[in-house]
């Protein structure tokens, strides 16, 4: 079974940069698209960025130009590169990866990772 475990979440000053990490471990079939979502309290999880297997990308409007999402297929992670933070930006950082085999593909989620954006 595939295991995703994040890192790198933390605190940081407003106008600030962090970034966090996502390995997969364990059995996997393919890793192709991966992604960074976030959950903020009191609101729906959101999609912040994905990345797919031959680096294409895609990001929500709101962190366009700040955020960089990146991979090592190597490695199997991914990373999420966050300039210019800002407090809107304070949420938990869930790490997806969709795993595949053929025509079969699960969905995999890491366990999220605290990025708290405050002065």
């Amino acid at each position: 079974q595939v295991q995703l475990v994040e890192s790198g979440g933390g605190l940081v000053q407003p106008g600030g940069s962090l970034r966090v990490s996502c390995a997969a471990s364990g059995r996997r079939f393919s890793l192709t698209t991966m992604g960074w979502y976030r959950q903020a309290p009191g609101k729906q999880l959101e999609l912040v960025a994905t990345i797919t297997r031959g680096g294409g990308t895609n990001y929500v409007d709101s962190v366009k130009g700040r955020f960089t999402i990146s991979r090592d297929n190597g490695k199997n992670t991914v990373y999420l590169q966050m300039n210019s933070l800002e407090p809107e930006d304070t949420a938990v950082y869930y790490c997806n990866a969709i795993d595949c085999s053929g025509t079969y593909c699960r969905g995999v989620w890491g366990q999220g990772t605290q990025v708290t954006v405050s002065s």
